[in-house]
């Protein structure tokens, strides 16, 4: 009786993982999807469509169906190679930016000539187009943004204020229950603790306190995305909106940061209207006595990142540090 129900245990783990692996975990990962057709606008199928990461130098291959369709699942965000080929047809070559939850619809049109020609697609800028896949209502952050956006203190939480419905809540959890300085914010009205966090496509809230566990670096992120409206349901356990995050991967290249932010008095400006004029207590030599003086502050704040290779187009290690 006991094997049995350890039998059936482990095939109910098995039927999970299998129907996970069909999920398109579109909270993680992107896609690309889109339509290859001739210079009449007729569908091509079986045409070769291979996709591949720019920084890995991964490759997936994937075929056109009956009406030419193709579907390239399971993302990481990043840039992308599309190179399609077809016999009797110049090879098409087009870059795509992959974002999370986000589908990246890329339509190629194929020119009559040998398959030794090459034409590569350009264009102007690389963002994403209207979304025609979903109705969901976010703000989404580059790793450039995460990286450069004026934040004061660095805090990941506080990006979620970049977007509209957002607001700070007059009282936050105590540094003792809070270590990792997550910031407690409303969207659209609704109780902080409505909101869901999503590191990597796996929960990342307090389910007591309602507020971030994992308080991401913002060197160690790839993307973020703030969604306020209609998102999906796989996030059955938000009621107000979902962040999700996306940490940063190794590449063939070395890549890496690092930063340092110093504040005290010292460059603070004075207020013209409260710290302008003498502050009679304080004489000292001058006959005058001082201007008023700032309280005295010290922020000392910094780290980075590193990201390489281990196998080359096979397995990256990347780390930062706060």
């Amino acid at each position: 009786m006991h094997r049995s129900k350890v039998a059936l245990f482990l095939l109910g783990l098995l039927l999970v993982a299998t129907f996970a692996v069909d999920v398109r975990a579109q909270a993680v990962y992107g896609s690309i999807s889109g339509r290859v057709t001739d210079p009449q606008g007729a569908a091509i199928v079986g045409a070769t469509v291979t996709v591949t990461d720019l920084a890995k130098n991964i490759s997936r291959t994937v075929t056109t169906n009956e009406s030419g369709n193709y579907e390239a699942r399971s993302l990481v965000p990043g840039k992308y190679q599309v190179r399609v080929e077809q016999p009797g047809h110049k090879i098409a070559v087009q870059e795509v930016e992959v974002r999370a939850d986000v589908d990246s619809a890329t339509d190629v049109g194929l020119e009559v000539g040998a398959v030794t020609e090459t034409v590569t697609i350009s264009s102007d800028t690389l963002e994403l187009g209207l979304k025609t896949d979903r109705a969901d209502v976010s703000t989404s952050f580059t790793g450039k943004q995460l990286q450069e956006l004026p934040i004061f203190n660095r805090n990941f939480t506080d990006i979620i204020l970049a977007s509209p419905g957002t607001q700070k809540l007059g009282w936050q959890h105590a540094a003792s229950e809070n270590p990792q300085g997550s910031t407690q914010t409303m969207v659209n009205g609704q109780h902080f603790s409505g909101t869901a966090y999503q590191l990597d496509g796996t929960d990342n809230r307090d389910p007591i306190l309602g507020i971030i566990v994992i308080n991401p670096t913002l060197e160690g992120l790839s993307e973020a995305k703030v969604t306020t409206q209609n998102f999906d349901a796989e996030f059955g356990m938000a009621t107000a909106g979902v962040v999700t995050a996306q940490t940063r991967s190794g590449s063939n290249d070395p890549h890496g940061s690092a930063f340092i932010f110093r504040r005290n008095d010292i460059l603070q400006a004075r207020d013209p209207f409260s710290q302008s004029t003498p502050n009679p207590l304080i004489s000292g030599n001058r006959k005058n006595g001082e201007p008023r003086i700032l309280p005295e502050s010290l922020w000392s704040q910094f780290g980075g990142s590193f990201g390489w290779r281990l196998l080359k187009d096979k397995s990256f290690i990347f780390g930062d540090y706060q």
